[in-house]
């Protein structure tokens, strides 16, 4: 499912029509600096994109739901988030950057601000939206959020409620849209939306936009440097992790004979 050692992006506008068998998944988005200036000439070209982030939770749910695979395929860019998908690429022989999507917050609505894009935040809370525009707009001067969408409990990513929210995201201007709805849902919305907004860019936050409110912690700086967020989060909710780590560390061993595999050619 994983291709450890393919590079570049493979998007749907890009493959052969008359290609049948499944797209192995790859992290497109290599290094930081090239992705930045990427998703910067789209937001001023009006050019959509989609954007998920890649970790060993999202590798576990990849076997499980093919929703939610399907997304990742339709998805232009995937990048690294978690250290293991780094060190996996390496073994493989193909380093990539580290770019967990909450890092990437900052630096694209900077870009949007200075491009005049439009935001739409979806995701959280109306509490947590209303705060975290607050600290987007301290962050990038100029930015101008048109759409604050909360959806409601049991919010099906392809259901009614979601023809809603992309009709209403449309209707608002919004060229970027920052997805905070959690794995699988924001990549499965993700995916169904941006087929039909396709100047809009769409890039998967998860927890996101409760850190810029506040209604959550991550993990600090040193603690994210020494690659020990997971143990925060163990630290800080084990009932609910627990079982998430355990599984993730199961498949650790054959995607790492993979990562070996493709390293070998």
């Amino acid at each position: 499912m994983i291709d450890w050692a393919a590079r570049g992006a493979d998007t749907p506008q890009d493959r052969d029509p008359r290609q049948t068998a499944p797209r192995a998944l790859r992290i497109t988005a290599d290094r930081l600096p090239d992705l930045l200036a990427d998703l910067d000439a789209r937001l001023r070209e009006g050019r959509g994109f989609s954007l998920a982030t890649m970790n060993l939770d999202h590798l576990v749910k990849l076997r499980e739901n093919r929703a939610f695979l399907d997304a990742y395929r339709a998805h232009s860019h995937v990048t690294a988030d978690g250290n293991p998908i780094v060190w996996l690429s390496r073994l493989a022989g193909r380093p990539v950057d580290l770019v967990p999507g909450s890092d990437l917050i900052g630096p694209v609505t900077r870009l949007a601000a200075e491009a005049g894009t439009p935001v739409a935040l979806f995701g959280a809370t109306a509490e947590a939206l209303a705060a975290a525009e607050v600290a987007l707009c301290r962050d990038a001067p100029g930015l101008r959020v048109v759409a604050r969408i909360a959806p409601p409990m049991g919010f099906d990513p392809t259901g009614p409620a979601a023809d809603a929210a992309i009709e209403e995201i449309g209707a608002s201007g919004a060229r970027l849209c920052l997805l905070a709805l959690g794995a699988p849902k924001q990549e499965i919305f993700a995916a169904h939306a941006s087929a039909r907004l396709p100047q809009t860019g769409f890039m998967s936050i998860g927890a996101g936009l409760d850190f810029l409110a506040g209604t959550q912690t991550r993990a600090p700086a040193w603690v994210r440097r020494m690659a020990g967020e997971w143990l925060w989060r163990l630290a800080g909710s084990p009932r609910r992790m627990a079982g998430r780590y355990a599984r993730c560390f199961a498949i650790l061993p054959g995607q790492a004979v993979s990562a070996l595999r493709a390293r070998r050619g």
